[in-house]
């Protein structure tokens, strides 16, 4: 019997209400989320790292303007872009991250470069573009970045003196936002990544969970992979992905139960908005969310392909 492959990937929690959601922007996100998918189930069936599984899949929706993470990211109180993202493998609890970074096609692959070519977990902003620049990182003009769309979501928050996710309850009725990925190789490891653009009208650097290890994503072979999306804030203080990790560990409680307990308990009673994805040791799959809904799709232990956007389908 093969050994079970399977992955998970989320393009943000939180979606466009139905009644403003095109049919043609509708099956346009849905290509996206399969293509992402796709991509890292390709890996995992040629026997592929879990690592370099989710990478395929953040990268395509990174190259994508319909999500918050690479080309589309919302713009910071200057009108600029400055992206997050993280990668962690679950064999030896390898982990990259980079924070405040610009021009970088795929930022999460400059924190998997992070991993697995230096000393450290976490680098930020200028020090991150100097090792990127060490490693033959290409940088591209700020233009290929910026859409219209978040031209015009800063210029509303502005107006309003507040800051939004894309993805939050907040007033933006065109959400798209953090995306990420876990997945589960023929060879038993667990990976996660996840990547953002952040807040709109962020100020003064602010990071959110998404590079953050045991926040926005956590990996961990035996037990879990998860990559988490939401107000950052929140997701910080209450350590969303390691907690799930430890739910699992010591209460022993499956990928379901200690999703839904994560998502639907102490976080939201905070007012913590958002969701989740993982994925267990099996290949067992679990979205969680408290928001409408969440860009999301999946490949099944059985080869099965989901993909949806709101929270009752």
């Amino acid at each position: 019997m093969q050994p079970p492959i399977s992955i998970a990937i989320h393009g943000g929690a939180g979606t466009i209400l139905r009644s403003k959601m095109s049919e043609q922007l509708k099956q346009e996100m849905l290509a996206v989320l399969e293509a992402s998918v796709r991509a890292g189930y390709e890996i995992l069936q040629s026997n592929g790292d879990a690592a370099d599984a989710t990478i395929a899949a953040v990268k395509v929706m990174e190259n994508s303007p319909h999500f918050n993470a690479g080309k589309g990211s919302v713009l910071t109180h200057e009108e600029s872009i400055e992206m997050d993202a993280s990668i962690m493998h679950g064999k030896a609890l390898n982990a990259g991250a980079v924070a405040g970074i610009k021009g970088i096609k795929n930022p999460i692959e400059l924190a998997n470069a992070v991993m697995l070519n230096s000393d450290h977990v976490f680098l930020i902003a200028d020090g991150a573009h100097r090792f990127a620049d060490s490693q033959g990182f290409e940088f591209l003009d700020e233009e290929y970045f910026v859409t219209e769309r978040r031209r015009q979501q800063l210029q509303s928050m502005k107006e309003k003196g507040i800051f939004a996710l894309s993805e939050s309850k907040y007033p933006d009725d065109k959400k798209f936002g953090t995306v990420g990925a876990v997945a589960l190789d023929c060879f038993g490891n667990l990976a996660a990544a996840t990547s953002t653009g952040g807040v709109t009208n962020k100020k003064f650097g602010r990071v959110g969970d998404s590079p953050i290890i045991g926040a926005g994503t956590f990996a961990e072979n035996g037990n879990v992979a998860v990559s988490t999306t939401g107000v950052g804030e929140y997701f910080i203080r209450k350590t969303v992905a390691s907690d799930l990790a430890a739910r699992m560990r010591y209460l022993k409680e499956d990928v379901h139960v200690a999703s839904e307990q994560v998502i639907h308990g102490e976080l939201e009673a905070m007012g913590g908005e958002g969701g989740l994805i993982a994925l267990d040791s099996k290949g067992d799959i679990h979205f969680a969310m408290n928001s409408s809904g969440m860009y999301r799709a999946s490949i099944d232990a059985q080869g099965a392909i989901t993909v949806k956007i709101y929270a009752d389908e």
